[in-house]
This record gives structure tokens, C-alpha cells and sequence, in this order.
């Protein structure tokens, strides 16, 4: 029977490129996104997709899509946790509204996806990658509430890892490093990127589909005896030094 995975935060960047990686595994995908034109245009008229505009820090919004999941597919294979909000900004200025919009989705919407999801992934065995940040594994400045919930994603996985695998479901984290996404060209400036690349042992960003690769490994039966992990796909950014002078301006 064909394998189906469950996407949030699928009408773009990397969500998008891991949605294509999935479909060219010949599996059925279900996109998820709070962008309703992005995700319908993103999804296009495709038989194998199932889209379905969503909230996931919304509890209500997270049970309809599993049982539209269900309803259309039958059943649920790999899940992976990509939606997420950035907000940058020095902690005194961090109000608890823009820390608490980072901790909804980042956070609570992979709790609450991840736990609607244990249902459907238990019937066979499956898996779930949740989408952390080389910031939940370092500190650096303007992310006291974006680094913080992607070090809380990480613990969060490792729990479902300790709690879940008796049901045969696995669960990892992908750890991105400085990506070329829309968002990265919108917010970093020609000195960071510059800083980055000479931070970089690869000496340059990485892209959406090498993010999206690494998402399909530990999904994938070549990673049934991975669970528990943090994969850092970050061109060695997590190997060598601890800081940007540029990020501090």
C-alpha cells in the first residue's frame, strides 16, 4: 500500500522541497499550511496530494486534519513538523505577545500535531521529524524566543522518542543551519551572509531540497533504527565557533 506523510508548513521553502521529496518516493503527501492560496496553488491538481489549510496551533484545526488524513488516505506513515514562525529581536524588547506567537506554532503546534498523530502512525509503525534550528543547539543574539522553542522542539523530541517507541514510531529532529529561503535573503543582510559563509566550513548556505534530504533519511526505512536524534544539516556550523560579530549589529 502506498506510504503517506503529512506536511505542515508545506506551501513554501522547506516544506514545499520536502513535500517534492516525498512525491518523487512515489508517496501520497498531505500539505498543511495557514497560507490557503500559497498551499492550493503549491499543491496544484495533483492526485497524490491532499491539502488542507490549517492552523496547528489550533486544536480544532489539528483533529480536522487528521481526519481528513484518514478519511482520504487511510492511513499515516511519516509526519514532519515544519511550520514555524521567526521573530528576531533583542530580549528587551521581546513583548510576551511576540514570544508567545513563536511558542504557538513552534512549540504547541508540534505538541499538538504530534500527539493527534500517534493514532495513525501507531497502526504500522511510523515516524516523526520535527523541524528544530542549529539556534535551538547555540545561542546567539535577537532569538531569545526563536532559539528557545527550537531547543524545547528538541527536547520534545526526544520524549516522543522515550514514550513512543513501543508503538513503533520514531522520532528525530532535523537541526537546519543558515538556508537560502525567502525569509533568510528578506532578514539577512549582505555582512551576515558574508559572515556566515566565512563561519561555514562549507563556506556558503545550504538549500531547501538538502534540508529536505535530510528529512527523508530519518523518515525513511534507511533510518528504521534511528530514533532520539538531532541532525544537523548545517554545513558544519555546529562543529566550529561560537559566534557572528555581524548578528550582534
Amino acid at each position: 500500500m502506498t506510504k503517506t506523510a503529512l506536511i505542515t508548513g508545506a506551501a513554501r521553502g522547506i516544506g514545499l522541497a520536502t513535500a517534492h521529496r516525498f512525491l518523487e518516493e512515489g508517496w501520497q503527501v498531505v500539505m498543511v499550511d495557514r497560507d490557503g492560496p500559497e498551499l492550493r496553488s503549491a499543491a496544484a491538481s495533483r492526485q497524490d496530494v491532499l491539502a488542507i489549510e490549517a492552523d496547528i496551533s489550533v486544536p480544532e484545526d489539528v483533529a480536522r486534519m487528521m481526519t481528513e488524513t484518514e478519511n482520504r488516505f487511510g492511513r499515516l506513515d511519516a509526519l514532519v513538523n515544519n511550520a514555524g514562525v521567526a521573530d528576531f529581536g533583542p530580549i528587551r524588547e521581546t513583548t510576551f505577545e511576540r514570544w508567545r506567537t513563536v511558542m504557538a506554532t513552534n512549540l504547541d503546534g508540534v505538541f499538538l500535531v504530534s500527539q493527534a498523530a500517534i493514532a495513525l502512525l501507531s497502526k504500522q509503525g511510523g515516524s516523526i521529524v520535527n523541524i528544530a534550528s542549529i539556534s535551538g543547539l547555540r545561542a546567539s543574539t535577537l532569538r531569545v524566543a526563536y532559539g528557545t522553542s527550537k531547543a524545547a522542539v528538541i527536547q520534545l523530541t526526544l520524549q516522543q522518542a522515550a514514550e513512543l517507541g513501543e508503538f513503533g514510531i520514531r522520532a528525530n529532529a532535523v537541526a537546519p543551519g543558515p538556508v537560502d529561503t525567502k525569509l533568510a535573503l528578506a532578514v539577512h543582510s549582505p555582512e551576515i551572509r558574508a559572515a556566515y559563509h566565512d563561519a561555514l566550513p562549507l563556506n556558503r548556505y545550504g538549500s531547501e531540497k538538502e534540508i529536505a534530504n535530510g528529512i527523508w533519511f530519518l523518515s525513511s526505512p534507511d533510518a528504521s533504527f534511528v530514533t532520539g536524534q538531532v541532525l544537523a544539516v548545517d554545513g558544519g556550523f555546529e562543529a566550529v565557533g561560537i559566534g557572528l560579530p555581524a548578528l550582534r549589529r
